[in-house]
């Protein structure tokens, strides 16, 4: 087999054998194919898309690309969480913990950032001797004794994922169905849980712009799911402003420990009490997700969820005093607030632009490899509908490089938008998708 005879029948619409999947992503895993034919390759499937044969064999190559992980000595029910990727979403770091101090074992398997989207692997980088990449005996031990575990990528799980991931960030092919939906549900079925829960974020801030598109991906996601025996579902969830109000790597470790401690923004306490609520009823630990809600409130108010997370980050060679003392996170040496030119209510709040900012500052990458700043950030101050005035804190920018402020501050005016009247507000939880196809959240 040729790269460029598998290139060109991509890019002429033609669909690839599980065959030509499977020899390509081997080779590519193997070096014999250079990043520069694999890159034409992405940019032909996102133009041309992909069947749902040819997702599910993408997905198989990369999952079998390494090794799978073997839970069977694990007791109970592993459940995994993934999200597709938003701006100020921290909830795997609260959801990891939070579930498993509910007696479900979490096995995550995580990525970094991915375009104006954080990642968290790069967020928990942001805790001093944090060991985000765990050996297989690492990651079983540590799920048998606390019920929790986190990794990412190593060169033994899901290897051309790997590649792949890192790829796509730099060559604009993210924001395609069949490349996030392998991507995702290779990383899941390598990492070895059960069953799967998906975030599919919708919206400005998300790489499904709109209802149809993030239905579609769900579906994708979860046939992915049933023809490995997976049960899967996905909960489409809103994208049209910053989830949180922390939008930067050690800025989102703060807010996450802010949230488990009881406090914090009332929008992501939500997501993450929703998708928990229904990772306890896969995981049998509660019979409906209306069950599995007032468990999990239950354990953010009796400090179990906080004492959980914090055995999380010892276990992994994390400094956990940070629990207590978040002076100990990377600290930014320049901090500045930005201001509204306007008065009115905020009508719209653009969460890429939001994202890019925060890349702008050194929170995001914008070419492969490049190392990034985990001080910084941005801090909203302003939610959708609020009313504002003039010279009003909009948000606060953290960074390391000065010359950076005067650019982040326009871009954060020009996401936010302000006029007379308020806008319609827009459902948080906006449907589920599982093995019976999707249904609107309220009905």
């Amino acid at each position: 087999m040729w790269a460029a005879d598998i290139i060109t029948k991509k890019r002429d619409g033609a669909e690839l054998s599980d065959n030509e999947i499977e020899w390509l992503i081997k080779s590519y895993t193997s070096n014999e194919i250079p990043d520069y034919q694999m890159a034409a390759w992405l940019m032909a499937i996102f133009f041309q898309g992909m069947t749902n044969k040819e997702t599910a064999a993408l997905t198989m190559a990369m999952a079998t690309s390494g090794d799978i992980v073997d839970l069977s000595q694990i007791p109970g029910i592993k459940v995994d969480k993934h999200s597709t990727g938003g701006v100020g979403d921290s909830t795997t770091l609260i959801l990891a913990p939070l579930v498993a101090a509910a007696g479900v074992p979490v096995a995550k398997m995580s990525g970094r950032g991915l375009g104006f989207t954080g990642g968290t692997i790069d967020k928990l980088e942001a805790i001093p001797g944090f060991k985000t990449t765990l050996a297989h005996r690492e990651f079983i031990a540590n799920l048998l004794t606390y019920n929790i575990a986190l990794t990412g990528q190593s060169a033994a799980i899901a290897p051309a994922d790997g590649k792949l991931y890192s790829l796509r960030d730099v060559t604009a092919t993210v924001e395609s169905i069949p490349l996030i939906a392998s991507s995702i549900m290779s990383k899941k079925i390598a990492s070895g849980a059960d069953k799967i829960v998906l975030d599919v974020k919708v919206g400005n801030g998300a790489f499904m712009k709109n209802k149809t598109d993030a239905i579609r991906l769900a579906e994708t996601m979860v046939g992915i799911g049933q023809f490995v025996d997976r049960e899967t579902i996905a909960i489409i969830t809103n994208m049209e402003q910053p989830l949180g109000m922390a939008v930067g790597n050690s800025l989102e470790i703060k807010e996450a420990i802010k949230l488990l401690s009881g406090q914090g923004e009332l929008a992501l306490r939500e997501i993450c009490l929703t998708l928990g609520s229904h990772m306890l009823v896969l995981g049998k630990k509660a019979s409906t997700p209306e069950e599995g809600y007032r468990q999990l409130a239950a354990l953010i108010d009796n400090g179990q969820a906080l004492a959980k997370f914090e055995e999380f980050i010892a276990a992994q060679s994390g400094d956990a005093t940070i629990v207590h003392d978040n002076t100990k996170l990377p600290q930014a040496h320049f901090i500045q607030e930005v201001s509204s030119l306007g008065q009115g209510y905020v009508t719209a709040i653009s969460a890429a632009q939001i994202g890019y900012a925060a890349m702008r500052l050194g929170a995001g990458r914008e070419f492969k490899g490049q190392a990034i700043d985990l001080s910084a950030g941005i801090v909203m101050q302003c939610r959708l509908g609020q009313a504002i005035r003039r010279g009003q804190p909009l948000a606060t920018i953290y960074t390391n490089d000065k010359s950076r402020l005067e650019e982040a501050r326009l871009m954060i005016q020009q996401a936010v938008r302000i006029n007379t009247q308020p806008a319609a507000a827009i459902p948080l939880v906006m449907g589920i998708v599982d093995k019976h196809g999707f249904r609107n959240w309220l009905a």
